[in-house]
Formats: C-alpha cells, sequence, structure tokens
C-alpha cells in the first residue's frame, strides 16, 4: 500500500496526530524569527486584499512587542508553515486587540477578572496549506493549549464573516456583534467568543489532538524555560 493510500485511510483525527510529529512550535525571539513570520503575514494578507502593498514586504503592528503577547511560528520539517500570535489578559496587563473595536463588548468582563485568550494574524504559507489540509488545526490547537496553560475563561475569534462557520463547527464559538472595521485591515471583522470551560470537555473528545502535557504547556509559555531549552540545544 502506498503512502498515500495509507495516510486516506486514517481518521481527521489521526493525519492530525501524524503531521504533529512533524511540527516544531516556536516562540518568536529573535529578529530574524519575527520578520519570517512578518513577511508571511504580509504575503498572507496582500494575497487575500486585506492590505494594501508596502516596500517592506512585511507586516507587524505595535501589539507585536507587548508583554502580554506570544508570536509562534508553525514549523514542518524545519519550514515555516504557518503563524499565529495570542494576546491573553494577564495581571498588570489586559489590553488586547479586540478591545480597541470591542471594548462595549468586551471591557465588563475584562475588568470582572475574567481571563481572555485573543489569537489574531492567523497566516499560512500558500504551498503549505494546499501540501496540508490539517494545518489550520495544527496551528489552532497553540491558543486551546494556552488556554489551559493561562486558566482562560474564554477565547475570542475576530473573523471574517466568512470565516465564522470554521470556528463554531470546531470549538461552538458564537458570533456576539455585527462585523465592524478593525485596524490595518480593509475587510470588517466580526467577533465570536466561546467559553472554555463549558467546551473543553467536548471538544478534546471529538478532536483528541487538542490535549497538550503540562511541560509543553510550561515549553511554549514559560519565556525563561523554553529560552534556556534553546540554548542547551
Amino acid at each position: 500500500m502506498s503512502v498515500s493510500a495509507a495516510a486516506s485511510r486514517l481518521s481527521f483525527s489521526e493525519r492530525v496526530e501524524q503531521l504533529l510529529q512533524r511540527v516544531d512550535y516556536r516562540r518568536a525571539e529573535t529578529q530574524k524569527e519575527r520578520e519570517a513570520i512578518f513577511r508571511l503575514r504580509y504575503d498572507a494578507y496582500l494575497r487575500e486584499g486585506a492590505i494594501s502593498p508596502n516596500d517592506t514586504k512585511m507586516f507587524s503592528d505595535p501589539i507585536d512587542d507587548r508583554d502580554n503577547v506570544w508570536i509562534f511560528g508553525v514549523y514542518i520539517d524545519g519550514t515555516l508553515a504557518s503563524s499565529i500570535r495570542l494576546s491573553v489578559t494577564i495581571p498588570g496587563e489586559t489590553h488586547i486587540p479586540a478591545l480597541d473595536v470591542f471594548s462595549d463588548v468586551l471591557l465588563g468582563d475584562i475588568s470582572s477578572g475574567k481571563r481572555v485568550v485573543d489569537p489574531t494574524r492567523f497566516v499560512a504559507d500558500r504551498e503549505a496549506s494546499r501540501r496540508y489540509p490539517e494545518l489550520p488545526h495544527v496551528t489552532l490547537r497553540l491558543p486551546w493549549v494556552a488556554l489551559e496553560y493561562f486558566h482562560a475563561d474564554s477565547m475570542l475569534a475576530a473573523v471574517r464573516s466568512e470565516h465564522q462557520a470554521f470556528y463554531k463547527r470546531l470549538w461552538g464559538h458564537r458570533a456576539v456583534c455585527e462585523p465592524r472595521p478593525y485596524p490595518n485591515l480593509q475587510k470588517p471583522i466580526s467577533l465570536m467568543t466561546l467559553d472554555y470551560r463549558e467546551a473543553r470537555d467536548r471538544v478534546h473528545r471529538r478532536y483528541p489532538f487538542f490535549r497538550s502535557t503540562y511541560f509543553e504547556r510550561r515549553m511554549l509559555f514559560e519565556r525563561e524555560l523554553a529560552m534556556q531549552h534553546r540554548t542547551a540545544a
């Protein structure tokens, strides 16, 4: 039996698990890593008509430098395939990108101390997307793992209307307002939210690959531990 034929016999979750064996999640710490991700963002957003061309051929914003932000590259066999940025309401830093547009919806919960994960700048390399249909789920595993690590109450999805069905089907997000103009993007964005504690067990039963170990969560989100590991490697 050929490799492709064998792969076609696997369930979707098994195919994601198989791809995860080739994946390396790397938090972008160096200038070189960040610029590679900013170029990937630029290519993806320009391709979709979400931004205008610029001379740097990179796409970043001041949010990338905040203390409550984690920027990840997803590497398959050592090659950058996708990226996502996670903003988290942590003590002393509760500003997240969605507040700039949806403060009337979010400010009450955040002011009351609820912990929120706001994934943004989810982009993928065009060729990698074609080769690996499971790439979106591999990438979106990062905000799910963050929910557990930070003991978060909810996860946001600030997405275009045509992407709402994906998040509703994947995790059970619900839309909470109509699409609105969003900074630096040319197309309006809607806001969806998910109650993590309500969804966790249901999602884990359906998609076991979203589960994570305590050590993995620490490696991804504890900055000092991750840097020590990379230095030792």
